[in-house]
């Protein structure tokens, strides 16, 4: 099935630009040059991955991200002429799945695209349920439920909870679940886990100050507290 790409950027000519080539690929390609007008879009148009800019007028890339991520999941990739590692890690942070910074090669963003839609394609087995205390993931429906209460997730977020969940109480490095966050570790960006894992416990947790479910292990990751889950 053809997918669809949401290319958000203010700069005319580079929503052109990147159209133009993406369509070569085979991609359905629709455009916003906002983040309001993209909200739009995604409204609309349903797309499957969103190239997003984060410098725009209106409403900025990140803007876009806090509201998007409240009710929507599927993959975005920020494109951003910003070079502070910062910037990076808040937008990882909101719910992103990855970055390429301007100016880039159209083949380098594109391989970028076919490597996020292989990771959030990838099929889960049917009926792959993990229930640990309060807590039922559903990786088939992709839900989660959260002292019987559905919990919405990011993708990032959905897939980072499902790694620590199978682990069943063993310790993963930061870097271990980077890469089932982003697919691939890359440029060691290893602390922006530290803002998923607080986004998460924020909505998983009673008391994220107090977590019960995400255990921090010092000096070397996270792990899920299946005996705490389960008692």
């Amino acid at each position: 099935m053809q997918k669809k790409i949401l290319v958000v950027d203010d700069e005319e000519r580079i929503r052109t630009l990147v159209e133009a080539y993406l369509r070569q690929e085979g991609y359905f390609v629709v455009t916003a040059e906002n983040g309001k007008e993209a909200l739009e879009q995604v409204q609309f148009e349903h797309p499957d991955l969103i190239l997003l800019d984060v410098m725009m007028p209106e409403m900025d890339g990140f803007e876009f991200m806090r509201e998007y991520t409240r009710t929507n999941s599927e993959p975005v990739i920020l494109l951003t002429a910003k070079l502070e590692e910062s910037d990076k890690i808040v937008g990882l942070e909101l719910g992103a799945d990855d970055y390429i910074t301007k100016p880039f090669s159209l083949r380098e963003l594109t391989a970028r695209i076919r490597t996020v839609l292989r990771r959030v394609g990838k099929s889960q087995p049917a009926g792959d349920v993990l229930a640990l205390g309060d807590i039922v993931l559903d990786r088939d429906a992709y839900n989660v439920i959260v002292r019987g209460q559905p919990v919405n997730l990011t993708r990032s977020e959905f897939d980072l909870l499902s790694a620590l969940m199978n682990a069943h109480g063993r310790t993963l490095s930061r870097m271990q679940l980077l890469d089932f966050v982003q697919g691939v570790a890359f440029e060691g960006i290893e602390r922006t886990i530290d803002g998923h894992i607080k986004n998460l416990r924020a909505k998983i947790e009673a008391n994220s100050r107090e977590p019960i479910y995400i255990e921090t292990v010092y000096g070397v990751g996270y792990r899920f507290n299946a005996r705490k889950a389960e008692g």
